[in-house]
């Protein structure tokens, strides 16, 4: 036996016992969690600016703060989330009653990406422990600071029987892959997404994808540019782009072009200054090898802003490039990094067809308030979730269950949905033993095929 398959299989045990059941273990396990991420806090951010360049307030608002909220929402609710829930019986059932019993899937395995290394970690995990799971936790160790120090909380906190984090490379994360779970949650690329579906499909295991994609801003000729430029850059420049919901790039409506991309440069100035190198909040690329591939991307003939880049510290500038053009090389895959393609429309259908034609992206924005325009958008463009006037807004929301559609990934998480992405819902009828229609046995003489159609009408 494997060290994993012994640690799976303890798991199962622990699992069995019923200890991860009970809603007061649960709570407990959550408080649990809570304290003893703030008390290593400080640790935390110092590792995300390791990993990212990530100055401490985006760490604490990105990473360590959301995971605080989802907490503090989970230990509101569990109690209620977790109630049996009734619901009605149809007349052929009489007497009996039905209800859903929710029940956790069992041992979970939890594959975190490191480009939110921290928190998409933790916040799939309040799910699994608020749900009743035990879990495998597999941080990236592409950012290894974060993933050092987070293994350090896990596994200072909980039993390896209960809750564990093993860190390792493509070979372990393999490994995990062929253990016989019972739930997967997996956040990452595209590529590694078919392959974690191939694995999970050999033991037949549920999931969860969170995965990626070319992520549109559609700026109409009815916008506010300054607002609409202030809002696409910071959801675009953010972590040096590498955000799996930042806007991948912008169409802009013909008419307004100039004085959008106008805008869009001068709030780049006051974000960032004249260097964003120098500025304290701007990120770096996470490692050389993507680096490199970020570095090829650009058609220098295209750069109309930024464009400079130095290898040596992993740091690309915020980049426009203009005009761009939907078979640009840029276009083929999501960018994951600073390099803001910029194309123009002159008709909403046609934009509109062009997105579809293409895999479904896991967030769109628009920016407009002709109520007429939002809701042709909302309605005939299919993607995971998005905003209006806004974007990323809607990750940070406990009420909103945020996922993928297609391509970009199967199910959702947070707040409630993240309860129940981790939940079993078992459905029940309970029947009297004292009183039986017999509507189905065979020796029933009055049941007719004229009779079932009124009852089941």
């Amino acid at each position: 036996m494997t060290m994993f398959e012994d640690l799976l299989q303890a798991q199962k045990e622990f699992f069995w016992k019923g200890h991860s059941r009970d809603i007061d273990f649960r709570l407990d396990a959550l408080t649990r969690l809570r304290d003893g991420i703030k008390s290593r806090e400080n640790e935390v951010l110092d590792a995300l600016y390791h990993d990212l360049h990530k100055a401490a307030v985006d760490a604490f608002s990105t990473e360590v703060g959301i995971v605080y909220d989802e907490i503090s929402y989970a230990l509101k609710n569990i109690r209620s989330w977790a109630k049996p829930e009734k619901v009605k019986s149809p007349f052929f059932m009489w007497p009996s009653r039905s209800y859903v019993q929710k029940e956790p899937y069992g041992s979970s395995l939890i594959i975190a990406p490191w480009n939110y290394p921290f928190a998409l970690l933790m916040v799939p995990l309040v799910g699994a422990i608020g749900a009743g799971n035990t879990a495998i936790l597999k941080p990236s160790e592409i950012s290894a600071h974060t993933a050092a120090i987070a293994e350090k909380i896990i596994n200072n906190i909980f039993p390896r029987e209960y809750i564990c984090a093993v860190q390792g490379a493509v070979a372990e994360t393999q490994a995990l892959l062929e253990l016989p779970v019972d739930y997967i949650f997996f956040t990452g690329s595209v590529a590694v997404g078919k392959a974690v579906m191939a694995a999970a499909a050999r033991n037949l295991t549920p999931l969860t994808l969170e995965l990626g994609g070319k992520s549109p801003a559609i700026v109409h000729k009815d916008a506010v540019l300054a607002d609409a430029a202030r809002k696409i850059a910071w959801g675009k420049f953010i972590n040096a782009g590498q955000t799996c919901i930042a806007p991948d790039y912008v169409l802009v409506h013909n008419d307004i072009k100039d004085n959008f991309i106008a805008e869009l440069k001068k709030v780049i100035v006051d974000f960032y200054g004249e260097d964003a190198s120098a500025h304290s909040r701007y990120c770096r690329i996470i490692s050389d090898r993507h680096f490199a591939r970020l570095a090829a991307l650009p058609d220098k003939n295209k750069i109309i802003y930024g464009g400079r880049m130095d290898s040596a510290v992993r740091y690309i500038e915020p980049t426009l490039l203009y005009p761009s053009c939907w078979n640009d090389e840029i276009m083929h895959d999501e960018i994951f990094g600073p390099l803001l393609p910029i194309i123009t429309y002159t008709t909403l259908d046609d934009i509109i067809r062009k997105i579809n034609e293409r895999p479904k992206p896991l967030a769109l924005y628009l920016f407009s308030d002709d109520s007429a325009v939002q809701k042709l958008i909302t309605a005939k463009i299919s993607y995971g979730g998005g905003a209006v006037n806004n974007t990323i807004l809607h990750v940070a929301s406990h009420f909103l269950p945020f996922g993928g559609v297609g391509p970009s990934g199967i199910g959702c998480y947070h707040g409630k949905a993240s309860f129940d992405t981790f939940t079993h819902f078992k459905s029940i009828v309970k029947s009297s033993s004292r009183f039986d229609l017999g509507f189905a046995y065979p020796n029933n003489k009055r049941i007719s095929l004229k009779l079932l159609r009124k009852i089941m009408k």
